[in-house]
């Protein structure tokens, strides 16, 4: 079941999740914990704000992922779908040198 973020109705799926977790342990370990908390507290606001800043959405290109949409973060783009209600699904969040494709598919499954 997905994580609700309760001031919004944005749900951040559980593998996403963990990839933002991943993000804040990798960037603490090369910049400090400073810079991995402003990094994920930047993300978490890019993430807020997908619903009224509709500019730069992108498509995922392929059949099976019908619906889905990414936008890119500094280094890290956010897959995304948006419900009929209007709830938006953050499906995966990966680094822009990832095999995207690959990994997308493996987080979506």
């Amino acid at each position: 079941m997905p994580k609700k973020i309760p001031e919004s109705k944005i749900r951040i799926y559980p593998k996403a999740e963990r990839e933002i977790l991943e993000i804040w342990k990798y960037t603490c370990e090369k910049w400090g914990k400073r810079k991995a908390d402003e990094y994920v507290r930047g993300l978490h606001s890019f993430i807020e704000n997908l619903q009224t800043d509709r500019q730069g959405w992108r498509r995922v290109p392929y059949r099976t992922l019908r619906g889905i949409y990414f936008k890119h973060y500094e280094h890290h783009y956010v897959f995304f779908r948006e419900f009929k209600d209007g709830t938006f699904g953050i499906m995966s969040v990966l680094h822009e040198n990832m095999d995207l494709p690959n990994r997308l598919l493996e987080d979506i499954q």
